[in-house]
């Protein structure tokens, strides 16, 4: 019997996978429990209209992540903060600070894409990497003053 599973199931297949099973198997648990629905010509229609408008959304996505991408690559932020004698801040420059920052330029990046190395704890300029998305990662430069 063929059924389209409606949940993950282990050892069977993922949600959305049109799997071939036994029919005791697919009526006495996949359909009786909500974890499958049978495979009908109606639901199949349906999961690959979903499927379409999954791959839709998702494309959409992946080019609005490309353009942000090109919009902050390379870009300049500077931040000026309290130094000591020897030349060394009171604390370091924190990838919150280079967010708000951003925010400024009219980026809204959460503090937790902004990738530091090593926390930033005297002046000059850094190459910082912001993370867009899984594939996309943009390198901005942080001008420490």
């Amino acid at each position: 019997m063929k059924v389209i599973l409606l949940a993950d199931v282990k050892g069977t297949g993922k949600k959305g996978d049109l799997v071939d099973c036994k029919d005791g198997y697919a009526k006495n648990f996949l359909i009786k429990k909500g974890l499958a629905t049978e495979a009908s010509a109606q639901a199949l229609n349906d999961l690959n209209l979903k499927k379409k408008a999954q791959d839709y959304h998702t494309a959409q996505q992946k080019k609005a992540n490309k353009e942000l991408k090109d919009l902050i690559d390379k870009k300049v932020v500077s931040i000026t903060a309290k130094q000591g004698e020897n030349g060394k801040f009171f604390g370091s420059i924190t990838s919150k600070e280079i967010a708000d920052n951003l925010k400024t330029m009219g980026f809204d990046i959460d503090k937790k894409k902004i990738l530091l190395d090593t926390p930033i704890k005297e002046k000059g300029e850094y190459k910082i990497s912001v993370r867009i998305s899984a594939e996309e990662t943009a390198k901005i430069i942080v001008k420490v003053d």
